[in-house]
Formats: C-alpha cells, sequence, structure tokens
C-alpha cells in the first residue's frame, strides 16, 4: 500500500488544544466532496500514516479504530494535511464503499454535492474499467479498445466545433459533454484520469 503524502511531522500537531484529540476532517480525494468528520489522537495519526487507512479515536469506547475494519468500507488515505493552527486534519480519501453506516456515500446530506460532478464522473469510469458490468456502453467502449475510443473523441471533438460554429447553444453543451464523457474513458483506458490532466494544468499554470 502506497504511504500517504503528509507534510509534516506527528510532533508538529498540537495535541495539546482539545486534550489529545483533534478533529479531523475526511474528504473524497477526487470529487472533492466531505465525507465525514472523526476524532484522531496521536495513536491514531500515526496508525493512519503507516498503514494508509483512515484511524480514528472512539471518544464513546475511549480506544483507536479503523473506519471500514467491521463493514469492509475503508478509506484509504492518499494525503494528509494540518490547518494553519496546528490543530485540525484534512484527510484526502479513497473510499472503497459507503462511508456513512447508513449505506450513503456521506455522513452530510447526500443531496448536496459541493464537488466536482465531472470527478464523480471520472470516479464512476474507473469503476466500469475494473469491473466490466455487462450491458454498459463503458464497457463496450473498453472492450473495443483505445483506437475505437479514440475514435469516438474526435468525432465528438468535431461535432463540439460544428455546434459551437452553428451557434446553436443547447447542442454545444450536449456535444460538450458527450465529449468529456468520451475523454474520460480515452484517459481511463490508458489509465489515467482527470486527477492527472489536472496535474499538468497546474504545472503550467506555475
Amino acid at each position: 500500500m502506497v504511504a500517504p503524502d503528509v507534510g509534516f511531522g506527528v510532533g508538529d500537531v498540537d495535541f495539546s488544544k482539545t486534550d489529545g484529540i483533534i478533529p479531523g476532517v475526511v474528504q473524497h480525494a477526487r470529487t472533492r466532496q466531505v465525507l465525514m468528520v472523526g476524532f484522531l489522537d496521536e495513536q491514531a495519526l500515526t496508525t493512519t500514516i503507516q498503514t494508509g487507512l483512515a484511524t480514528f479515536y472512539s471518544r464513546s469506547r475511549g480506544a483507536q479504530w479503523t473506519k471500514g475494519e467491521t463493514s469492509g468500507n475503508v478509506l484509504r488515505v492518499e494525503g494528509i494535511e494540518l490547518d494553519c493552527d496546528r490543530d485540525t486534519l484534512l484527510l484526502h480519501v479513497i473510499p472503497t464503499g459507503p462511508t456513512c453506516h447508513t449505506g450513503e456515500q456521506t455522513c452530510f446530506d447526500p443531496g448536496a454535492r459541493p464537488g466536482s460532478f465531472v470527478h464523480e464522473l471520472d470516479e464512476l469510469v474507473r469503476g466500469r474499467h475494473e469491473e466490466r458490468p455487462e450491458g454498459s456502453y463503458t464497457t463496450t467502449l473498453f472492450d473495443a479498445g483505445v483506437r475505437r475510443i479514440a475514435q469516438k473523441v474526435g468525432e465528438e471533438g468535431v461535432e463540439t466545433a460544428l455546434a459551437a460554429v452553428a451557434q446553436d447553444d443547447e447542442a454545444l453543451l450536449g456535444e460538450s459533454a458527450d465529449l468529456v464523457y468520451h475523454l474520460l474513458v480515452l484517459l481511463r483506458s490508458r489509465d489515467l484520469g482527470l486527477a492527472d490532466v489536472e496535474r499538468v494544468l497546474r504545472e503550467r499554470h506555475g
């Protein structure tokens, strides 16, 4: 398992302000949706960094627990940030299933989606690439291979440009949506995703 990207040491965290326990905001590393809030003591943070699995301190039980140790819906931690006051953590995670005990993806209102839907779609495409469910259009594209997917991206790109030239806004939006979807499929066929494109854009932005 890949170790989380952590730009600070456990000793940098100020646990003294809140009697040894600090809040940890858990955010989906791709969609940016907030999934839950947990609490960590020094041991829980150390375990999280060492195992790459989100581990918290249960205030009711007075013990450490790893999210998903019973359900299997663990949170794989990609990175951890420490806030400016050094007493709150932000955990960037990839969930392996629903985060909330209710079966929802988030412990907050599942209808409120402040994150990016394009990232959600990218995650859906990734799942289709791994699972290849029968009857899925995305599965048929992956099965057809990268050349066919690239052809579809080309076709959708031309149709998007034509819609723009025709000044048909509704058609432009529809073709743009088709283009973005097929581009995500093309990227995933090469084991790439939206996060990789964002990284290149950030590097170019300087």
